[in-house]
């Protein structure tokens, strides 16, 4: 399999998106037609003067935009409800990256950026496999497709985005994070580049932390990345109220990207 399909919708080819070389020099990203379809949006945060503020419109924004109530914008309402929300996806890729959430998350990168997942509950090497038919069967249930999900999650990207460059990440291209594995089952090791560098193809969407101490308790190999801003769908002080439960947790886009491994 290659990293993903020929055409995405943010105008970079995938095979650019995917590579070492994007994430070493990441230009601006964005979802075709998602700002301009939601002007109303990025003028009302244009006015807001904390993140505090803006993520509070955003969350207003989306209430009234997608009917979703107090329970929902929790995602804890009743079950009727909770799969339309982008945080029902959030809070379940929280409790497990593997889920039904998480294919339907990982089923928009696929959509939006064009990447392929490498991983989801076994490794997807081929189309025919049963770890990929297990992931499509999940991505495309129809109880999480309601209510326009799909949008609900470009939302949430765009507004990600445009906090980070408005208050959390301003003039940085990069952050630092890292990851704790056991193996490299789920990012796939591709090249050694001395003892200490590696390059992985990380899964179309994982997980990682800005605090290393917690990265350790997940695994003996501990992955130090220069993530892209470009390449980050939610942090955990992007809103005030969400499920994941890990502080300093990122959910990151992934490819192939230059990690540093640090071995206990």
């Amino acid at each position: 399999m290659g990293p993903g399909h020929s055409t995405n919708l943010v105008g970079v080819p995938t095979g650019l998106l995917a590579s070492t070389a994007f994430n070493a020099y990441p230009v601006p990203l964005h979802i075709a037609s998602v700002r301009e379809q939601n002007r109303s949006l990025f003028r009302m945060l244009a006015e807001a003067d904390t993140p505090e503020t803006a993520a509070g419109m955003f969350e207003a924004y989306m209430a009234t935009m997608f009917d979703l109530d107090d329970q929902d914008r929790d995602g804890r309402g009743p079950a009727r409800f909770r799969a339309s929300s982008y945080l029902r996806l959030l809070r379940g890729w929280g409790y497990e990256a593997n889920s039904p959430e998480g294919a339907v998350l990982k089923g928009w990168v696929e959509s939006r950026f064009g990447l392929f997942p490498t991983f989801h509950k076994a490794p997807i090497d081929r189309f025919s496999g049963s770890a990929w038919i297990t992931y499509v069967e999940e991505k495309m249930s129809s109880r999480f497709h309601s209510n326009a999900i799909q949008l609900q999650l470009d939302l949430l990207y765009e507004f990600c985005q445009w906090s980070l460059l408005r208050f959390h990440s301003v003039g940085q291209k990069h952050i630092t994070l890292f990851r704790g594995t056991n193996s490299f089952e789920e990012q796939q090791l591709l090249q050694r580049l001395d003892k200490r560098h590696v390059i992985v193809r990380l899964n179309s969407l994982l997980s990682f932390t800005s605090e290393r101490e917690l990265a350790e308790s997940f695994g003996d190999t501990i992955l130090e990345v220069a993530v892209p801003t470009v390449k980050i769908l939610f942090f955990n002080s992007l809103l005030p109220r969400h499920a994941l439960k890990g502080e300093g947790e990122y959910v990151v886009i992934g490819g192939d990207y230059e990690a540093k491994a640090h071995y206990y």
